[in-house]
């Protein structure tokens, strides 16, 4: 095959082999996918990838901030919603990944993409979980709602042991939820209270948790322990004989269901990061020590969380001077 003849089609094909083979994890193929089927739903003629210009992505991107909509699947529909600046920045930034790949094979002279700014996004709101939060969560966890037909009746959970497990392993190691999901039996080590994380970019870093986590683990783990294998997911959905990792989907739709029962709102896996980052810091840690522990390649969301710990200090300084409340 000539390269200047390969389509665009075969072009995102070639990306998403390439990443594939480099070893990126499975979620970041699905993102490249998703993007692609954007692009590739644009240009439903399958142009030649060497011929498409910059207009043309201008006028792309045109379409997906001005035109474009999805009808979400679900239990409850949302109806047709615009994309996210977030989404399509993430869009942005996967397709300068196809026209750097491109470059790099020969196939496109010039990364185009990157001649294109890129939408302007804001931080998002941190959002946090309090210390009376986390405690009605675990309370959640052991019992269901309130019977229809009784109300002053609840049941006890059978999953109770290893959602408790999942709140407290989370408010204390700030685990992404691919991370949490891809824990296998052997990265655990609850001598040293520690597990071995494969995070963003197939990166390696230990973790750790409290002594209280480890409890909660270890009585998740005994039950299984006779029987486990170091590559069996320690935590898993389904029937004992029919048991399968759990999912990220699968771990967010636990926890919303979880805030409902216990009546906290807004309640999803990455809240939980930000609490534990924010909380360490007000606990006195330091920036290096957080930003190696989340896994982050850079310093900025780590001193985003550090501003955040500042001016709750200078708040709460406010509101206990003592010159001030003493009216020295």
């Amino acid at each position: 095959m000539k390269k200047s003849t390969i389509t665009l089609s075969q072009a995102c094909d070639g990306l998403v082999r390439y990443k594939s083979a480099v070893g990126l994890s499975p979620n970041t193929i699905h993102n490249y996918r998703y993007s692609f089927s954007k692009l590739l739903a644009y240009f439903s003629d399958d142009p030649l990838f060497a011929a498409i210009t910059k207009q043309q992505l201008v006028g792309f991107f045109a379409y997906l901030r001005d035109d474009f909509v999805s009808e979400p699947n679900g239990v409850a529909p949302r109806g047709k919603i615009k994309l996210a600046p977030k989404s399509i920045l993430n869009i942005h930034t996967d397709l300068s990944a196809l026209w750097t790949w491109g470059v790099g094979e020969g196939y496109v002279k010039v990364n185009i993409v990157r001649q294109i700014e890129p939408p302007d996004v804001k931080p998002p709101v941190v959002e946090t979980l309090s210390k009376e939060d986390i405690e009605k969560l675990l309370g959640a966890c052991a019992l269901t709602r309130n019977w229809k037909t009784r109300g002053q009746t609840m049941t006890e959970r059978s999953t109770a042991d290893r959602d408790r497990a999942i709140v407290l392993l989370l408010t204390d190691t700030g685990l992404r939820a691919s991370e949490l999901c891809g824990i296998k039996i052997g990265d655990l080590n609850l001598n040293a209270n520690s597990i071995k994380v494969l995070g963003k970019g197939q990166k390696e870093r230990l973790v750790y948790f409290g002594k209280r986590t480890s409890k909660a683990l270890w009585k998740l783990l005994t039950p299984r322990l006779k029987e486990a294998k170091p590559d069996d997911y320690v935590f898993t959905v389904g029937p004992e004989d029919d048991q399968r990792p759990m999912t990220r989907d699968v771990l967010r739709r636990l926890l919303v269901r979880m805030g409902e029962r216990a009546g906290v709102a807004n309640v999803y896996p990455h809240r939980f990061r930000h609490t534990f980052a924010i909380t360490y810091l007000r606990n006195g840690s330091d920036l290096f020590t957080l930003q190696e522990l989340l896994g982050h390649s850079d310093m900025a969301m780590v001193k985003r969380y550090a501003h955040i710990a500042q001016t709750d200090c200078a708040v709460a300084h406010q509101k206990a001077s003592p010159v001030d409340n003493w009216r020295l």
